[in-house]
């Protein structure tokens, strides 16, 4: 059995963990909140700005040499991956949860796979996978403007401009709710058209044109999704942490109460032997 001085010793370790993890639970519940009214405000914006470009992409003209070179499909020699993952630890099982779906979405690809990765946890886990790893970003704020996020657009979009891949798909966690994470691999480019039916189906005049129009509209999708994504990893990367520290402090809790009726048994025991051990001597001083 152990002593009372290290049964005291763990007690205060471990409300001092507990403390920590309640701290750490209150910064994330503060931030939590800020980026899911992010998510939520920007969602309708990229939903919406998603469904125009498919509907677009379906009435494209007959004329691929017209067409923007982000709606060309092509032969798939290469495959481009956008990797979203946090920078820290402590989040749950959240980025065991996104590297579980790029791990089969890569090997189940018959052409070799180049990513780009944004966190810490993506880079170090597609490091020892021996992955190819084009670029890394790291250190964004919990709060990032499309500024911010504009380098990264930017190079799926020369990468696909220039032949350098043939399809361009994005991992990322997507904010369900404080207590559910969806970790998702959807395709990006090149644009999927949509099933257009009935009145759907009426056509676009472009002014000037339709290459003029498209052009300037499609990198600006591609910098929203990447966004998007981006503000929908945060949302769940705060929430994930939040509830993982809170369950945190309450086994802290727990535990610290379990000790202390350890160290309160281990006293009694102690006083208990003391009373014992002094009733032995008195009467061994009667006898």
């Amino acid at each position: 059995m152990p002593s009372l001085q290290d049964v005291r010793r763990r007690i205060r370790s471990v409300d001092n963990t507990g403390k920590v993890t309640n701290a750490m639970s209150l910064v994330a519940a503060s931030k939590m909140r800020r980026a899911q009214n992010a998510v939520l405000e920007g969602r309708p914006y990229s939903e919406k700005i998603q469904e125009i470009i498919s509907h677009l992409a379906a009435q494209r003209s007959d004329e691929e040499g017209d067409l923007p070179a982000l709606l060309h499909v092509r032969e798939v020699s290469k495959v481009g991956l956008l990797v979203i993952t946090p920078d820290r630890g402590l989040a749950g099982g959240l980025h065991s949860s996104i590297n579980r779906v790029v791990t089969p979405f890569i090997l189940s690809q018959e052409s070799p796979v180049e990513t780009i990765v944004v966190g810490r946890k993506g880079r170090d886990f597609l490091v020892r996978a021996g992955q190819d790893i084009k670029a890394v970003f790291t250190d964004l704020s919990d709060r990032p403007s499309l500024i911010d996020t504009t380098p990264i657009s930017r190079l799926i979009i020369d990468g696909y401009s220039n032949r350098e891949v043939d399809e361009v798909h994005i991992a990322y966690t997507q904010f369900v709710s404080t207590m559910s994470q969806q970790p998702v691999v959807r395709k990006l480019l090149p644009v999927e058209p949509a099933h257009l039916t009935g009145p759907s189906q009426a056509g676009y005049i472009y002014e000037p044109d339709a290459s003029s129009v498209l052009d300037s509209i499609l990198p600006q999708f591609v910098e929203m999704q990447v966004y998007h994504a981006i503000l929908e990893a945060i949302a769940s990367e705060q929430s994930a942490r939040m509830v993982a520290m809170r369950s945190a402090t309450d086994n802290a809790n727990e535990l610290s109460q379990d000790l202390t009726l350890v160290m309160n048994k281990i006293r009694q025991d102690s006083i208990t032997n003391e009373l014992l051990d002094l009733i032995g001597g008195v009467i061994a001083l009667e006898g």
